[in-house]
């Protein structure tokens, strides 16, 4: 493989594919990075044994916060389109010190979750080799944890080279990923309510406003928690901003993509979760939401009966929305390490971009080398941890989420008031979304401080806890240890980046004549 170092000189900026994307591209690139199909399995069970029958009213509560942050990237992208987002965004509000662990909380959650999609992605795989094959109860082959980790491993090498290959054929890839899945969640919906108006859903419950009333049937205890549950399901739309320089007309496109993105998730998590109350009730036996037997996964528990032979479809888009979300996982957090390296705040190394594909080449290889390291040593140590490290990524992706709200206010600062739409889109917006992430934060480290909380004890408090707080201190470490190179003065005095820096992008969109899904 031959890399050639960024010339920051050039007129297109960090060296990637400019004008690649567009509208369409970005968006289904956002919404994959959601895994929409997986993160309604494992989410939805959760929630109704949380909250019951105000199981919509929470997705649509999580969708809040959301959407607020969601227009702080697109403010801050209007202004600044940098593959960096929250780091450089972050460093021009507050300075080198919060937008160095700003990017350190982006590439940590996504090193965190290729583990778990792997896992998913190869349980899945299995899972549907076993309903083919037939095997029985006692030789599942999803159960076998070699077999299981190993085709993780495949997975996550295969996303890391379609990912280092080039956005383009990613891009085509995802439209087809996408495709199928939503096909499948459109035939659960239907398959759902077909039975449920011709009277043989198992438990049919009719359409109820009060599901939409966040203040029948549940505590605020209980409220709050689902509300945490689901704010998490909708993490991955800013992957459309992390490839804003490698989209047509970079300052308008991703913060419209990642707007669209949010709204569809939205439509698609409340149409199925209502499809599924309707179709299989709140029971706490056999296929009802509230059975605790079929929380972590309820597309498995009512497949066979909702579907019958063709049950296996439901399986088959689990695994392509995990699969699908391990590959744009990886583009973002391996574009925030480039633009990071770009300014200083990491090795030179990491700034190398591939002179033929035009992708941040070695920042992609490192980050499917330690997402492979991270899955396998954690599946060694224990499973149970592994599933800790997972849970506790909720608190990783409100701390970078809540800096990107912060940032938004602070770097307009002087324009808050220029105008109504300032007032809403700059200020009150980004600062009520940071805000209620804040609040996600604290309560979530609270809950997670809870011996009860997760699968695994540490040093007498909650295991997902010290895995949580554990993986912001180790960014920490790293920014110290950086601090110590003479390479890395020019970020920390604030040289390399800071407010007045000219953004390394091509700064014309008209330069890119169409993008590969058509140039919208």
């Amino acid at each position: 493989m031959t890399t050639t170092p960024i010339d920051l000189t050039r007129p297109d900026g960090k060296g990637l594919a400019a004008g690649t994307l567009g509208l369409w591209g970005s968006t289904v690139i956002g919404l994959a990075s959601t895994a929409p199909a997986y993160s309604l399995v494992a989410t939805l069970g959760f929630v109704v044994l949380a909250v019951g029958a105000q199981a919509p009213i929470v997705f649509v509560v999580a969708f809040i916060p959301m959407l607020f942050i969601a227009f702080a990237y697109r403010e801050l992208n209007n202004a600044v389109p940098d593959c960096g987002t929250t780091f450089t965004w972050g460093t021009k509000a507050f300075g080198p010190w919060i937008g160095w662990m700003g990017g350190w909380g982006v590439a940590a959650a996504g090193m965190i979750v290729l583990a778990n999609l792997a896992q998913i992605a190869g349980i899945y795989f299995w899972a549907l080799i076993d309903g083919i094959v037939g095997s029985g109860e006692d030789a599942l082959l999803s159960d076998n944890v070699p077999l299981v980790t190993a085709t993780g491993v495949v997975f996550i090498a295969a996303m890391t080279w379609v990912s280092w290959r080039g956005v383009e054929i990613g891009e085509r890839i995802q439209n087809i990923l996408l495709a199928l899945q939503y096909a499948a969640l459109g035939l659960f919906v239907v398959a759902a309510l077909v039975q449920f108006f011709t009277g043989s859903a198992p438990d049919a419950t009719p359409f109820d406003w009060a599901w939409f009333n966040p203040f029948a049937g549940s505590d605020w205890g209980s409220f709050i928690e689902a509300i945490l549950l689901a704010i998490f399901i909708y993490w991955g739309w800013d992957t459309c901003l992390a490839l804003n320089e490698e989209t047509r007309d970079p300052k308008r496109i991703p913060g419209r993509a990642a707007l669209l993105t949010t709204v569809i998730l939205l439509v698609t998590y409340v149409g199925v979760t209502i499809a599924a109350m309707m179709y299989a009730g709140l029971g706490e036996e056999g296929t009802g939401l509230g059975n605790e037997a079929n929380a972590d996964d309820f597309f498995l528990g009512i497949k066979d009966g909702l579907l019958g032979p063709f049950g296996w479809i439901l399986v088959l888009a689990v695994m392509i929305s995990a699969i699908s979300s391990t590959q744009t996982t990886i583009l973002p957090t391996a574009r925030g390490t480039l633009a990071m390296a770009a300014y200083k705040a990491l090795p030179r190394r990491f700034y190398r971009v591939h002179p033929v594909y035009k992708t941040p080449s070695f920042s992609t290889l490192v980050m499917g080398v330690v997402a492979i390291v991270y899955y396998v040593g954690m599946t060694l140590i224990s499973d149970n941890i592994l599933q800790d490290s997972i849970l506790s990524l909720g608190l990783a992706i409100a701390f970078y989420y809540a800096i990107t709200g912060y940032a938004c206010v602070w770097y307009f600062r002087r324009q808050l008031f220029d105008s109504v739409r300032n007032f809403f889109y700059r200020f009150l917006f980004p600062l009520l979304g940071a805000l209620m992430l804040t609040y996600a934060f604290i309560q979530s480290a609270i809950d997670m401080y809870d011996v009860d909380y997760g699968y695994t004890v540490l040093f007498g408090i909650g295991g997902t806890f010290v895995l949580g707080i554990g993986s912001l201190a180790i960014g920490v470490v790293l920014m110290l240890i950086w601090f110590q190179f003479p390479r890395a003065k020019a970020f920390f005095r604030g040289e390399s980046l800071n407010r007045d820096t000219e953004v390394l992008v091509p700064e014309d969109g008209k330069d890119f004549v169409r993008s590969v899904d058509g140039g919208i």
